[in-house]
């Protein structure tokens, strides 16, 4: 059993954690195995996150006053935390495909970007596309128009172009 010095400790780390991040994935477990908690464990740092199992009223007391607040009260069973303080997208997808793998595992509540969301927000953010798809997309966009404009100007010329080939060839241009 922890003394209360660690106990505190465990708080106060739980604490500065908490007030580091915008994404929190509240989840729940149960009869997960050892190998089962491995994988999961390995499967949220791959996709830049972290994983705490937590007490829930130790997650309740520590999230007073922070924007995850809402998500941490009145926590029932056996719960867990996983947090980054990157791309959300990845872990809820990293997460989402574990709990289709393992169903003892489930998502209780999250906060994205600083926003409460629920289990359905959580497999809608899972299925959306990863950031760097995103961006691409946003350049392309972006650099269409230019693209089509040049080519447009491109046309004019070699239009021309051909329309002159074509009179020398056709001796339309003899006096």
């Amino acid at each position: 059993m922890k003394n209360r010095e660690d106990k505190k400790k465990d708080f106060e780390d739980l604490r500065k954690a908490l007030e580091s991040v915008h994404n929190v994935f509240v989840t729940g477990y149960e009869k997960i195995t050892v190998d089962q908690d491995y994988n999961l464990r390995k499967t949220i740092r791959g996709a830049g996150g972290s994983y705490k199992v937590i007490k829930n009223n130790v997650a309740e007391k520590a999230s007073v006053g922070l924007p995850v607040e809402p998500v941490l009260q009145g926590l029932k069973g056996m719960t867990s935390l996983a947090w980054t303080t990157g791309d959300p997208v990845a872990l809820a997808k990293a997460l989402t495909a574990y709990a289709k793998t393992t169903p003892a595992f489930t998502f209780k509540a999250g906060l994205v970007e600083g926003r409460a969301v629920d289990i359905k927000a959580i497999g809608e953010l899972a299925s959306l596309p990863p950031k760097e798809v995103v961006f691409a997309k946003l350049l392309y966009m972006i650099n269409a128009p230019a693209q089509r404009l040049v080519t447009t100007l491109g046309a004019v010329g070699r239009d021309l172009a051909v329309v002159v080939d074509q009179g020398v060839q056709n001796n339309k241009f003899q006096s």
